[in-house]
């Protein structure tokens, strides 16, 4: 009777996701040389999302560790809730990172090899979730850090000298 156009099955997505950043770790890309990096999710109590979104977290120190199978963020600081009441969480609890198997296994299969570690390199809000970007790498050696430190200084010098070598 109508002749109505049938809707199209896939939709176009209108926006593109925002990211917010909470906390990162850069002392982390200092210490390790990352090799691969994952975006987990992070399951949260409600006074943990509140303290994150008033930016209260450190990852100073923190690790992942894996256990039966299960990822698992340790020693990330989330301060507590300053309205918070009896309900409030511990700062530095062991909270339970989401992943699929098969990256748990793999993230398992890397930290059983000798030298390399698990360690989170930024907190986020995604689209409204927090998600932690964490990164599988192996400790430098000192001589490492301050080679890095010396190709770093050595890049934005020469960056200042074509800057001025622009300008004049």
């Amino acid at each position: 009777m109508f002749n109505v156009a049938p809707t199209p099955s896939k939709k176009v997505p209108d926006r593109v996701p925002v990211k917010t950043l909470i906390a990162s770790n850069k002392r982390a890309r200092h210490d390790y040389a990352i090799d691969d990096v994952l975006e987990a999710g992070v399951v949260l109590t409600g006074t943990e999302v509140k303290a994150l979104r008033a930016g209260r977290a450190s990852l100073i120190d923190a690790y992942v560790a894996v256990d039966r199978g299960e990822a698992w963020l340790e020693a990330a600081h989330i301060a507590e809730y300053a309205q918070g009441t009896w309900t409030n969480h511990a700062p530095r609890r062991k909270r339970k990172l989401l992943l699929h198997r098969f990256e748990i296994d793999r993230l398992d299969q890397r930290i059983r090899e000798k030298g390399y570690t698990i360690v989170p390199l930024s907190l986020y809000f995604l689209d409204g979730r927090v998600k932690v970007e964490i990164g599988v790498g192996r400790g430098k050696k000192e001589w490492d850090k301050r080679q890095a430190l010396r190709e770093r200084q050595d890049n934005l010098e020469a960056q200042r000298s074509m800057r001025y070598r622009e300008l004049g």
